[in-house]
């Protein structure tokens, strides 16, 4: 129907398009670089008032640790939280720690280095009577280790409703080059006991995963668990955030369809983000993670804001993809196109009162970008945006030719949690496939 209104065009062609004036929106807010220096892997740990943050060692001691009364910082380095190894380890690849107190008040570390007897990594445990240390290594050897399955590394913790506590670990297959598998394992209170049998929770398989799953971090959201892990090789751009869900501890757990965090979600704000935690609070939770800086010389330390949609993550700054067919539609259609994404897009918006409507989820109250992606055949078309029934923008979409999907950007402000936006037919004719908000 849309290609019987070309004879329209010439028409329209000589009267300009009518641009109203925009309201101003601040655009979204970039995950924040917190240490600027080579500060891998980070786990944080806040007590009383203080946020700790430990990573893997970086030429300053076995584990970094630095100190801050904000996630935002300023950070002060402190010293090394893991003087000595324990007798089973060799120094120099010290990697991934995790710290967390127990019932007794004591505070337990676990770190992965390298096994002499076994010549690969392995899981330690540590404790100390202050999350700053010195820590002490408990017992004469690792806590895991199979050298057979390439070594482990990447211990967290998790307490569990029923105040059962468990190790979170993942094999490191890739090291022999077999697939890598995250676990479960519960422990005892102390931390340090193994109970029963492991748990395998995820395997490596889809190809962005390159092979490799690995950090994995634990946490319940209402009645679902959702298990953050990092993938792909850690040394460039690759490197990602995913999660995957399930509503039993012990799985079956589901992979999430696209990566939480990725260089190119984050549009480039930060470089192969990964080897992320979690810190829940009842201010609002943050996700805390590294990225390459310093033209990939070192992983610095980000912060962003974190929310639940539903029992799923969404971080403030990484785009979150809305399919325009999936939303709500009037007085236009569905249309099947091996060009769009998911193989379909909105069409025959050329009404004064055709619309689409998408419902997207923010973390926080504030500035938002989004970016939606369009296909226009006759000349630049413009629809009229508006959030929650506010104030009207104006968007262009400059003219790309059908089944050429282009993007173009619109700052909004959104209130924390659920969203409407409704785009509305202005002039000529655009096609939408997805709003991406970031």
């Amino acid at each position: 129907m849309r290609r019987l209104l070309a004879c329209l065009v010439a028409a329209l062609a000589a009267s300009p398009l009518v641009l109203s004036a925009q309201p101003v929106a601040a655009a979204t807010t970039a995950p924040a670089l917190v240490i600027g220096s080579d500060f891998p892997d980070p786990d944080i740990l806040k007590v009383g008032d203080t946020y700790h943050a430990y990573s893997t060692n970086n030429g300053n001691g076995n584990v970094p640790v630095a100190t801050a009364t904000s996630l935002t910082g300023p950070w002060t380095r402190r010293p090394d939280a893991l003087p000595t190894l324990g007798a089973w380890a060799s120094g120099g690849r010290t990697w991934a720690p995790e710290v967390f107190r127990r019932a007794d008040g004591r505070y337990v570390l676990y770190y992965t280095a390298l096994s002499r007897s076994v010549g690969r990594q392995c899981i330690g445990a540590a404790t100390s009577t202050s999350p700053l240390g010195p820590f002490a290594p408990v017992g004469t050897g690792p806590l895991i280790c199979n050298g057979g399955e390439g070594g482990d590394i990447d211990a967290s913790s998790f307490v569990d409703s029923t105040g059962l506590r468990y190790l979170l670990y993942k094999d490191d297959g890739n090291a022999i080059g077999q697939p890598t598998s995250l676990w479960l394992q519960q422990v005892a209170a102390d931390g340090v006991t193994l109970q029963g049998s492991r748990v395998e929770l995820l395997r490596s398989g889809r190809p962005e995963e390159a092979g490799v799953i690995e950090a994995p971090v634990l946490t319940k959201v209402g009645s679902r668990y959702v298990l953050f892990y990092s993938l792909g090789g850690y040394g460039g751009d690759a490197y990602q955030t995913s999660y995957a869900t399930s509503t039993a501890l012990t799985g079956p757990y589901t992979k999430a369809y696209r990566s939480l965090l990725t260089t190119a979600s984050l549009d480039n704000a930060v470089r192969g983000p990964g080897g992320a935690d979690v810190v829940r609070e009842a201010g609002g939770d943050r996700i805390v993670f590294h990225g390459w800086i310093n033209n990939n010389t070192a992983r610095g330390m980000f912060v962003a804001d974190l929310g639940w949609a539903d029992g799923y993550p969404v971080v403030r700054g990484s785009r979150v993809r809305y399919e325009a067919e999936r939303g709500r539609l009037n007085n236009c259609a569905v249309r099947s196109t091996t060009t769009a994404s998911q193989g379909q897009a909105v069409a025959y918006i050329d009404h004064a009162d055709s619309w689409v409507e998408v419902t997207v989820f923010a973390p926080r109250a504030g500035g938002y970008t989004a970016h939606i992606a369009y296909a226009a055949g006759y000349g630049d078309a413009q629809h009229t945006l508006t959030v929650n029934g506010g104030a009207a923008q104006v968007v262009t979409y400059p003219n790309s030719g059908w089944e050429t999907w282009r993007q173009v950007r619109a700052d909004v402000t959104l209130n924390a949690g659920y969203n409407t936006l409704r785009l509305t037919h202005r002039s000529r004719w655009a096609e939408l496939d997805f709003v991406e908000i970031a």
